[in-house]
């Protein structure tokens, strides 16, 4: 306990005292505000000064200054190392992982294997260190098969794999080990949603539970979104998405293969078409050119290239591939790194004119 001035007000004004003396930067964030019947004491750094007084009387009609026992505040430790740093040798915790993924109150976090006996006491801080998660995954194998999902093992906290994300006002159902789901593609999303121009048709060709249709039908009026998947999964929650964030109207869910999807339902139809499926993408430039408008559109083609020059090579990929689906490429609008993925290899994304 510490003994400290502080503002007894009556409860009523409480918010409004504690962003008041937070204003005139006197109040005791290392301690916990008390309550007291009808009044709070909110704990002040300092004896307030006379200008601070006469703050006080404008805002309040009754207050007084005294003096009380506050509690502190528990901090809690903002990075694992912190919380770790007494309870593993030297070796490892240069070891311990910088990169987490956030999904809704799940962490996922990759281990190397000489961490692999440790894996519950890193599980539990990284809870300790953020406060909204209720899970954290290890990552127990790669990404495969066409459903693009792998293996996880929960290491702390409650035993799930299932959550509900938020992004750039949208909200994601979304179950880990069942669909395809990467917050580190936030800001991709956002970027493809932002060139969207009211009034397109857009063909989303490997949506997973629809991170891009759902920001593109939010941020226009006046669009349709086909989303396709082969992942009967990545659909059931996509079409909880689509109702979640009210873009029934504008987001059309289509389960199936998109060779076969677009052959029967979706050629000529798209402005815009979205490929991401960095590993196969390339596979697929001849079905994203029958989807697209015969006058020509915008594809936004995904695909993990190597160095010493992963840009070049993914442009000179995708120009020979549009090729050979009888279309042209009138122009590189522009092409860009997207994460590092291994060693000298990111994903990476080009977005192009298509005639």
């Amino acid at each position: 306990m510490t003994k400290t001035v502080c503002l007894k007000i009556p409860k009523a004004y409480g918010e409004k005292a504690i962003t008041l003396t937070k204003k005139l930067d006197i109040f005791n964030s290392d301690l916990m505000i008390q309550r007291i019947e009808d009044y709070l004491c909110i704990p002040l750094i300092s004896k307030p000064i006379p200008a601070n007084i006469k703050e006080f009387k404008k805002a309040f009609t009754t207050f007084e200054i005294s003096v009380q026992e506050f509690p502190t505040k528990v901090k809690r430790p903002t990075k694992i190392i912190d919380v770790l740093e007494d309870k593993l040798p030297p070796h490892l915790l240069a070891s311990l992982p910088h990169a987490i993924d956030f999904i809704g109150d799940i962490a996922i976090v990759e281990l190397p294997s000489e961490l692999a006996s440790h894996k519950t006491l890193i599980g539990e801080a990284i809870l300790e260190t953020n406060k909204r998660l209720k899970t954290v995954l290890a990552k127990s194998g790669a990404v495969e098969g066409i459903f693009r999902i792998r293996k996880f093992e929960v290491i702390a906290g409650q035993s799930k794999t299932e959550t509900i994300h938020k992004e750039h006002g949208c909200v994601y159902h979304v179950d880990v080990a069942k669909a395809y789901f990467s917050p580190r593609l936030s800001t991709e999303h956002n970027r493809v949603a932002s060139q969207v121009n009211e009034g397109e048709t857009i063909v989303d060709m490997f949506t997973g539970v629809g991170a891009f249709s759902i920001l593109i039908a939010k941020r226009h009026e006046n669009v349709k979104a086909y989303a396709i998947d082969v992942n009967p999964e990545a659909i059931r929650y996509l079409e909880k998405n689509i109702v979640a964030n009210r873009v029934q109207e504008k987001v059309i869910p289509i389960l199936g293969d998109i060779r076969e999807v677009v052959k029967k339902q979706l050629v000529g139809v798209a402005d815009r078409v979205i490929m991401n499926l960095p590993e196969k993408a390339i596979e697929y430039v001849d079905v994203a050119c029958d989807a697209l408008k015969f006058e020509g559109g915008i594809m936004h083609y995904y695909e993990f290239a190597r160095a010493p020059n992963p840009l070049e090579t993914a442009k000179v990929r995708l120009t020979e591939a549009v090729k050979k689906a009888n279309r042209t490429i009138e122009k590189v609008l522009s092409a860009k790194t997207v994460r590092a993925t291994a060693p000298f290899e990111w994903q990476v994304v080009v977005d192009a004119q298509i005639q």
